[in-house]
């Protein structure tokens, strides 16, 4: 390896803009998902009641918290504020006699105004309804399966930015004429390819680690097998790149390719994954295509598994038929070794 001319080839890629972004884009995207992680949007839809100070009795209050939230105001001049104000969703609630009173602005969601108009009548019909037993069963929630496949999307994404840099860098010297320079170095065919592939490579490895980091937490046994998830899958992004430089006729349509392949890593193993079932021969098929074993690898990974054996074989064969067929197709371009 010539560790000079790798330097070289990293500054170069160090004033990339472009490279920059899609290197560092992940990232933020992980850090975005881990800060929202312990967000709870499940009370986003629950009514809100606003009530005026020792105007309700204790169980009156007691039974409006139990179907919403609760804010008390100091005097009715104050709670009709809140309702008519139009940042807020407040149902007004006032005592009237043994029944409730229920005030709204009238340009509130009808979900609300539709809570607002059946308050009154579920108010009195409170006690018949707790003579019924209630049994709630507990489901998996669909923001955790949400943000899962949040995170394997990003990651994903991640490793596909070694794509992204020898693509890029390839192109960038075509255009730039130093491609040409290079056939004139005492640089063999398989140190260029070493070369190009350790910078996307590298590059891959590095936004998914830290992508993975800020996303993730395994377990002792998971780690080895991630690592070499992701090190299989940044090594065949990397390939990927240089078959991209290797057609692309210049830098624009070497972008246009990028976003196909980019479409064609992430669409088709998200719609395999939920929509094929696993075990069956189309679940098998569906690894013909590298990115489907790398999303079904971390998929499993997240939902606690750590047998990958399935996945990491057919990335290392992807890696030796992507790699030999990249060599034979491009044997006459660069000085035999």
């Amino acid at each position: 390896m010539n560790w000079t001319g790798l330097k070289l080839q990293f500054k170069a890629i160090r004033h990339d803009k472009l490279c920059i972004l899609t290197f560092l884009l992940p990232i933020i995207v992980g850090l975005a998902i881990n800060l929202l992680e312990d967000m709870d949007f499940s009370s986003a839809a629950e009514p809100s009641f606003g009530i005026v100070k020792d105007d309700l009795s204790e169980e009156t209050i007691a039974w409006l918290y139990e179907n919403g939230t609760v804010a008390v105001y100091k005097d009715t001049e104050a709670l009709r504020a809140a309702i008519i104000d139009p940042s807020t969703q407040t149902v007004g609630v006032m005592s009237d006699g043994t029944e409730i009173q229920v005030f709204r602005s009238g340009d509130e969601m009808q979900m609300y105004a539709v809570i607002a108009d059946v308050l009154p009548q579920l108010y009195t019909q409170r006690n018949a309804a707790t003579e019924y037993r209630q049994v709630l069963i507990p489901s998996e929630s669909g923001n955790d399966f949400l943000k899962t496949l949040l995170v394997v999307i990003t990651m994903v994404t991640a490793m596909f930015m070694g794509c992204t840099f020898n693509a890029m860098n390839i192109l960038s010297e075509k255009e730039d004429g130093i491609v040409y320079i290079n056939e004139t170095l005492p640089m063999s065919r398989t140190q260029y390819i070493k070369q190009k592939i350790a910078i996307g490579f590298l590059g891959g490895i590095l936004s998914t680690i830290i992508t993975a980091f800020v996303c993730i937490r395994l377990s002792a046994i998971q780690i080895l097998p991630t690592i070499l998830l992701i090190s299989l899958s940044a090594f065949i992004a990397s390939l990927t790149g240089l078959f991209i430089a290797r057609f692309a006729g210049g830098l624009m349509v070497g972008i246009a390719y990028i976003k196909i392949v980019m479409i064609m890593f992430l669409a088709p193993p998200i719609f395999f994954y939920l929509i094929i079932p696993s075990g069956s021969i189309f679940h098998t098929i569906s690894y013909v295509l590298p990115s489907s074993a790398t999303f079904y690898g971390l998929m499993g990974i997240l939902e606690g598994n750590a047998d990958l054996g399935t996945e990491i074989a057919a990335l290392i064969i992807h890696s030796i038929l992507w790699l030999s067929l990249y060599v034979i197709t491009t044997k006459h371009i660069y000085n035999q070794a």
